[in-house]
Parts: structure tokens; C-alpha cells; sequence
């Protein structure tokens, strides 16, 4: 085109049709004066594509031991879409077969298509298209690939929602960003640079070997992942361990250990375990966020200079199996879901978590649960902001529980003995569904037929008694007191007011290790409250006085608490 345009020969270019039958007409010139004219025997175009294993190495003209001797064939893994099956797919093997007599690769995964969020193809003429740059631009790219990954397996179709996108930039990446910004924070008051000499795993206090636990557990799980080809199944275990257990659960759990105080054996373990977890799951993540795994591992190594290079170059991790700790993590796993099934009974008659209650029940099923409980019982107790665990053996009379079968279990298994095992079920007395949940199964016989069932196999339910509400979750059942004294009441209001107070501090740009003079509104509702509380209030905000006034002046803000309202003032001192 280039050599016709400039010779001003432009639409004799366009009116040239190089197709069959007029390029048989073209006789070209090599290098030696021969004559060249146009191959009429040509193989498949897909020939091209399946020689790529060997065309890219200038097989055998280069590279033929590499080929010959299996060093660079055949491929681990190779990708591509659904469609290609008939093509590339085949044609790899076809000619790998007839040349190498081998496969062409040994891994593969076969890309599925992107659909619109309601499973149609996406088309300009239908206007569900989705610009992938535009959502790049809109969310970034990590956002974008992570949403993708572990939304559904790759060979699986996508039903893609631009608000899952949203959500996971929010939900993930948000939440690792809020986790490393919590621990810059305190790191930077402390200088923490991560130079002190390894605080041992027996030193750590449990919540520490708690989560170092689960994060080897995570590393030898993502690895079986990758190894297997999952990146699904990598991503999410990665983003559950972020959100639900590192943000969730011990960065909650752990906050006050960062605040103020000296700089202790406890608050460097404190700071070398949350190093480590974040460091680690940027080289766990990485693979599927490169560029924010990327700038989150150069912000950790820029101070604490473990790593000199990129986080692409480091070392994938390995798990440590003498740090992982299983009957700990279960024990933990049984705190959180006794703190979520306690928070869900506080919603279900909306009492905030800020208001203490004075008893929760735990019937036991068996000596080990006691034990199990007793090492979280502090956890459960302030998560829940509950005084007291009371332990029941026997059910009888206290709690009465409902039994029912679910039959989308059952049918598939015992689809002829439905009717017989519905009437067992329904005649199942509180003993036999209290064995039922302390043994995990029942025995049922029919016809000289033993059938065993599950707790997965029904659906036990407990009623609430009065006065308390009850809960059940698998073998798990939990009894709340909800009747509050005045002294539970006075407590929760101190609790409201040091909310309102930490917001306030933070809306005044205070330092986090700011001391104050706090000043409170009077008024009839709170006035006991604050001064029962106040050595209490004091602790919690860095005040050095709390004071009861009259009057407020202009700079005061108002704050409503339990429909009451009133003014707050602090001044640093």
C-alpha cells in the first residue's frame, strides 16, 4: 500500500484483489532470478497454530535437543477458549502425535465464555456489551482479573455483573488495604521495622498461633491449588482468610494490643505476626494480582528489607507444618460461630453489640466441647459482650428442640423409606434428638435394613424460652439472656458515649496517642451512667478527666444516645 500511495497510485491499490483466482496471475522474483508463483497444495491454516511448539524455537534449525529431548516439549499447560477445541487443541496433538508420537501438552484449561450478567452473549447489537478498558479505567485491572478468577472456574461460563467488580475491589482489595493502613499506623508510632530478634511461637499468645496456624494451613491449601490448576478455589481461600479471619476476627481482636502502652514482647509479636500474614498473602495473591500484590510487598520490604526484589521474583512460600495447629483452629472456628450465632440472636431484637448482657448457655455434648470452649471462653465473652457461659449437660427442661427431615438429603439416599423414617423423625423424643446432635447420627431399622442418618439429613430447631432467645447450628445450640438489669444498662451507655468520643477524636484529626480533657452535657437519662463509668469512659478515650457540665459552648457536638440527646466536648490536653 505504502509503495503504490507513494507513487500516487493509491486506488489502483484498492481496486487490487489478491484473493483466488487473481493472485494465481502473480508471478513474483527471488533472490536468484527464479520464478515464484503461489503453493497450490496447502495444508489446514491451523497447521500454523498447532506447529507453534516447535515454529517458535526454529525447530529443527535451532533448538532440536530442546524439542528431541523433551526440555521444551511438550508444554505443561497451555490456555485458550472452548472454541478452539476443534482447532488449536486438536491440531497440537494431531501433529505432536504424528511427528513426536506424544501429547503436545500436559495441562490445559479450556476457557469458557463471558456472558452478560443474565447468561445471554454479550453483542454491540444488543447493547449488553461490556468494554473491557472502560471497567479496567473504572476499576483497575486486579479488581477486574480477581472478579473473574474467582467468580467461576475458568472453563465454566461467566454471567458477568459489573457490581461484582464493585464489590470486590470493596470487599478484597478494600479490606487488605484498611488492614495494612491499621497496621502502618501503629507500626510508624512504634518504628516497628521488624528488627528485633523473632519473638518464639510459644511466647505468642494464642490468638497469634491462631492465625500463623490458619495461614500455613492457607499456604499448603493455595499451593494445592495452583499445583492442581484452581485458581478459583486459590482466590477465594485467600479472600476468606483476608476478610473473615486476618480483618474480621484477630485485627479486631488484637486492635488494643497496637494502642499506646509499652513497646512489649506482646505488642512485637503482635506486630510481627500481621507483618507476616500480609507479606505472605501478597506472595500468595500475586499470581492473580500483580500490580496491588506488587506495591504492597515493596511497601512491607521498603522497611522491614526482608526482600530486595519484587514479589515476582520471590521465593513462593512453603508451609511451616510445625506451626499449624489444627484442634486450634477448630476451637476457633467454634468461637466465631458461636460470636455470629450470639450476634445474629442480638439483631433478630436488635440490642447493639455495645449493650453487655449478662449470661449465655452452651449446652455441652461432650468433656472435649468443654475443653474446646473454655480455652476461647474470654474470646466469646468480648466479642459478644456477654458477662458470663453458663455450661448445660442436660437440655431437659431448659431448652425444648424441634426435629425435622430434609428431604433434599434423604431422598437421594433412602428414597423408599421415606414415609417410615418421616414418622421416625416425628416421633423422636428432646433425649433422642439430644443424642442425635452429641453422637452426630442416628440409627433407624426397617426391614432388616440399618439406616444411618447425618445431622445433614434434618433439621433441628430450637425454640426460644422466655426471657432468653435460642439458637441452633449443626451440633452447636446457644441460650442468650436478654433481660437488662440497670447496671447492664448504665455499662451500655458508657460504651455508646466512647464510640461517639473515638469518632469525634478522629473528626479532629487527633493523633491516636493524643491525651484529653473530655466534657459531657448533663441530662437525667446519662448523668448516673458517666459517673459510675467514668475511670471506664477515661481508659478507652485517653482522657485525663471527664467532667459532667451544664454548660457547652459552641464547640461542643451533639450526639444522641438511646433517643436521648445531649453534648460532648474534648480538648487535647
Amino acid at each position: 500500500r505504502d509503495y503504490y500511495a507513494s507513487r500516487g497510485l493509491g486506488d489502483v491499490y484498492k481496486r487490487q484483489d489478491l484473493h483466488r483466482p487473481y493472485v494465481d496471475n502473480i508471478i513474483l522474483v527471488s533472490s536468484k532470478g527464479e520464478k515464484m508463483i503461489r503453493e497450490k497444495d496447502l495444508i489446514d491454516v491451523w497447521f500454523d497454530s498447532g506447529a507453534m511448539p516447535y515454529a517458535q524455537l526454529h525447530y529443527p534449525f535451532e533448538h532440536q535437543a530442546d524439542i528431541d529431548e523433551h526440555r521444551r516439549f511438550p508444554a505443561d499447560f497451555i490456555a485458550e477458549g472452548v472454541d478452539q477445541t476443534r482447532g488449536w487443541f486438536f491440531t497440537l496433538h494431531a501433529i505432536a502425535t504424528m511427528a513426536f508420537d506424544s501429547v503436545a501438552f500436559k495441562n490445559i484449561i479450556s476457557n469458557g465464555l463471558v456472558l452478560d450478567a443474565k447468561g445471554n452473549k454479550m453483542s454491540k447489537r444488543l447493547g449488553n456489551a461490556v468494554d473491557p478498558f472502560t471497567t479496567i479505567e473504572q476499576f483497575g485491572s486486579d479488581p477486574l482479573r480477581w472478579y473473574m478468577i474467582t467468580n467461576s472456574q475458568p472453563w465454566d461460563n461467566l454471567k458477568f455483573d459489573i457490581a461484582g467488580v464493585d464489590e470486590v475491589k470493596r470487599k478484597f482489595f478494600g479490606t487488605l488495604y484498611n488492614t495494612y493502613g491499621f497496621f502502618a499506623l501503629y507500626a510508624n508510632v512504634d518504628h516497628f521495622h521488624y528488627a528485633e530478634a523473632e519473638i518464639a511461637i510459644s511466647e505468642r499468645p494464642e490468638i497469634d498461633r491462631w492465625i500463623l496456624s490458619l495461614l500455613n494451613s492457607l499456604i499448603k491449601e493455595v499451593t494445592e491449588a495452583y499445583e492442581k490448576y484452581e485458581p478459583t478455589r486459590a482466590g477465594r481461600a485467600i479472600q476468606d482468610f483476608v476478610i473473615e479471619n486476618l480483618s474480621n476476627w484477630y485485627v479486631r481482636l488484637s486492635r488494643k494490643r497496637y494502642w499506646g502502652g509499652e513497646y512489649s514482647t506482646d505488642k512485637i509479636s503482635a506486630y510481627q505476626t500481621l507483618y507476616t500474614c500480609l507479606e505472605t498473602v501478597a506472595l500468595l495473591a500475586a499470581p492473580i494480582a500483580p500490580f496491588y500484590m506488587e506495591q504492597l510487598f515493596t511497601d512491607l520490604n521498603k522497611v522491614s528489607g526482608h526482600y530486595k526484589s519484587s514479589v515476582h521474583l520471590a521465593q513462593f512460600p512453603t508451609a511451616n507444618e510445625s506451626l499449624i495447629n489444627t484442634q486450634l483452629e477448630e476451637r476457633m472456628q467454634l468461637a466465631q460461630q458461636i460470636s455470629s450465632m450470639v450476634l445474629g440472636l442480638r439483631r433478630k431484637v436488635q440490642i447493639r453489640v455495645r449493650q453487655p448482657l449478662s449470661k449465655l448457655m452452651i449446652p455441652l455434648l461432650n468433656e472435649d466441647m468443654k475443653h474446646q470452649l473454655e480455652a476461647v471462653k474470654h474470646i466469646i465473652l468480648s466479642e459478644v459482650n456477654v458477662k458470663a457461659i453458663e455450661y448445660i449437660t442436660d437440655t431437659s427442661g431448659v431448652l425444648i428442640k424441634k426435629i425435622k427431615p430434609n428431604f433434599k438429603t434423604l431422598g437421594p439416599k433412602y428414597g423408599k423409606y421415606m414415609k417410615q423414617i418421616s414418622a421416625a423423625i416425628a416421633g423422636m423424643n428432646q433425649n433422642d434428638i439430644f443424642q442425635f446432635e452429641k453422637k452426630g447420627e442416628f440409627q433407624l431399622q426397617f426391614d432388616d435394613e440399618t439406616l444411618t442418618l447425618g445431622l445433614e439429613d434434618v433439621e433441628i430447631l430450637s425454640e426460644d424460652i422466655p426471657g432468653w432467645l435460642v439458637a441452633n447450628e449443626g451440633k452447636v445450640t446457644v441460650a442468650l439472656d436478654i433481660n437488662i438489669t440497670k447496671e447492664l444498662k448504665e455499662e451500655g451507655i458508657a460504651r455508646e458515649f466512647i464510640n461517639r468520643i473515638q469518632n469525634l477524636r478522629k473528626e479532629s484529626n487527633f493523633d491516636v496517642t493524643d491525651k484529653i480533657r473530655l466534657y459531657i452535657g448533663k441530662h437525667a437519662q446519662i448523668n448516673e451512667a458517666v459517673e459510675n463509668f467514668s475511670t471506664y469512659i477515661a481508659s478507652q478515650v485517653l482522657a485525663e478527666s471527664v467532667n459532667l457540665t451544664d454548660t457547652i459552648d459552641t464547640n461542643a457536638k451533639e450526639v444522641e444516645i438511646d433517643d436521648m440527646t445531649t453534648y460532648i466536648k474534648i480538648e487535647k490536653v
